[in-house]
């Protein structure tokens, strides 16, 4: 009986290795950004609650004032509330709303700054530090292919699943705050579902990602050279070094001699090297775009629209970043074909 040997292709093999990094950081990827948008939203529900309570205890006590007539009806009247508020107020609370949904939703994003961050720091070396790097080579992989797998898996898969589980705290906070209109006769969908913008902030962070692939890259590549180098203790290689190199830069003085500034090189270096798996770094490098648009408009939405997302693309930080990510990265590869044990 011929057996027929099907050659598996470089596409396949790499989706392989991407799933084989998801089911064994599946706790950082997935389960820490669901947990913190699940926690995000059982505060709110409490902050809710509580202010319920009170908004109730002045509704009974006739301390609810509108248009200065006294409100003393059983409970809180939601619908009457809607009434007497006029456009400017609507539009208010709109703001008011997703500047509330843009917080709740933050949450999964300040769990993948430490997952992709602490992930790069071992993804290469916890396989020398375990030995498996033995049997890992042992397969038809590539050292490029396991390198680029983990990139991936820190700057794609992680920062994907993390705005899905942004969105769900969003709609999942949207359906807390219908189910207490309805509670306390209000409409969701001129109260709440009209007023706030939900898909535009989706929209919003969707058109973020291509901005973390590309910021991210030099913090990513930066970590990963030091996990597939480091023979112990990556963290000290990876992070105490340029703080260390940002305190002797501070104390020397020593960037006067190119006109510049110490901060520059904390913002420049350091932040760069570090902060760049932090979601929103980059608003940090162009503050004068911003208060422009900020100035301009109060709308929050704007301010955080796709086109403004993507307006930092244009920044020269960004790809001069990318560039010296990508070096990293090559440095990293070359490491880990001469990676023994430990």
């Amino acid at each position: 009986m011929n057996t027929v040997h099907h050659p598996i292709s470089k596409a396949s093999t790499f989706g392989w290795l991407l799933k084989r990094e998801y089911w064994e950081n599946r706790g950082g990827f997935l389960w820490a950004p669901l947990i913190a948008g699940a926690i995000s939203l059982l505060m709110s529900l409490i902050g809710i609650l509580l202010g319920l309570w009170g908004l109730n205890r002045a509704a009974r006590n006739g301390s609810l004032h509108i248009d200065n007539e006294n409100i003393s009806i059983n409970g809180l009247d939601l619908k009457l509330l809607t009434q007497r508020m006029d456009a400017q107020g609507m539009a208010d609370l709109g703001n008011a709303l997703d500047f509330t949904l843009l917080l709740g939703s933050l949450w999964p994003f300040v769990v993948l700054a430490f997952v992709v961050f602490f992930y790069c720091l071992g993804a290469l070396y916890d396989d020398r530090r375990d030995r498996s790097i033995l049997f890992w080579k042992s397969l038809p992989l590539s050292d490029t292919q396991t390198v680029l797998s983990k990139l991936v898996s820190a700057l794609v898969v992680a920062p994907v699943i993390a705005v899905i589980a942004s969105i769900l705290t969003m709609f999942g906070f949207m359906l807390i705050l219908s189910c207490v209109a309805l509670a306390y006769g209000g409409n969701p969908i001129t109260l709440i579902w009209g007023p706030a913008s939900p898909l535009s902030l989706v929209a919003s962070h969707l058109s973020w990602l291509p901005v973390y692939v590309l910021w991210g890259l030099p913090t990513a590549g930066w970590l990963l050279m030091w996990s597939a180098w480091a023979k112990s203790k990556p963290f000290l290689w990876g992070v105490m070094l340029p703080i260390f190199a940002g305190i002797i830069v501070a104390t020397t003085k020593v960037m006067q001699l190119f006109d510049l500034t110490s901060g520059w090189f904390w913002q420049h270096i350091v932040g760069r090297l570090l902060l760049g798996t932090l979601p929103g770094s980059d608003v940090f490098y162009r503050m004068d775009q911003l208060r422009a648009v900020i100035s301009d408009r109060d709308n929050l939405v704007t301010a955080l629209a796709p086109v403004n997302q993507l307006a930092a693309l244009k920044l020269p930080e960004l790809w001069i970043g990318a560039a010296f990510g990508v070096l990293f990265i090559i440095i990293a590869i070359r490491l880990r074909r001469r990676a023994g044990e430990i």
